[in-house]
């Protein structure tokens, strides 16, 4: 009876691998909220520039929630036993995480261009808390790439079959969350000029 309580008891208790995910995904939240709130604070002390948002983080957008649908599509064929379908699509999740990074940086170009300076001397402040805190998402995002393509790398080398999901559901939850991050952060930015 002791090891059949015991045995349930390992059941309901969170992997320690999701756990640490959670708190890392607190943290980020927690990162995003202070720098989005200091945006509206500086934004309301005068001196602001505004400018309309590139289409290129449009279209990253699009981009960012393709590779979302994906990557559901991987996990169901990894669970289906689907490797080689699974193989393929977890590479072309990774492929959209990189044509993300790629659009947001384009888009910033965009802006250089057309006269916003995003740092450096004639910078603005707004110019540089859009830079500063699309360019931290990017970094998670390529983060999120790295794990991919670590998942993609055993995947491919692995002698032994594991079919064990806390890898793929790890990496899903936090694909998913900066993805569901970014979209925050545009909604933000289109918002609050």
């Amino acid at each position: 009876m002791m090891t059949a309580m015991s045995a349930n008891n390992n059941t309901s208790k969170i992997h320690p691998h999701k756990f640490m995910l959670w708190m890392a995904m607190g943290s980020i939240c927690m990162m995003f909220a202070g720098l989005t709130s200091a945006y509206i604070v500086k934004r309301n002390l005068g001196n602001w520039l505004e400018f309309e948002i590139p289409v290129y983080f449009w279209y990253s957008t699009a981009v960012i929630l393709c590779s979302s649908f994906t990557f559901h599509l991987a996990t169901s064929a990894f669970k289906a036993r689907e490797m080689g379908r699974y193989k393929l699509i977890i590479a072309v999740t990774a492929l959209l995480g990189v044509t993300f990074a790629i659009l947001q940086w384009i888009g910033f170009g965009y802006l250089n261009n057309h006269g916003v300076q995003l740092i450096g001397r004639g910078s603005n402040a707004s110019a540089s808390f859009l830079f500063v805190i699309i360019l931290l998402h990017i970094v998670h995002v390529m983060g999120g790439v790295v794990a991919l393509l670590v998942i993609l790398f055993k995947a491919f080398s692995s002698k032994v079959k594991n079919y064990s999901t806390v890898t793929l559901e790890i990496a899903g939850t936090y694909w998913h969350f900066v993805d569901l991050l970014w979209i925050y952060l545009l909604i933000f930015f289109y918002l609050i000029k």
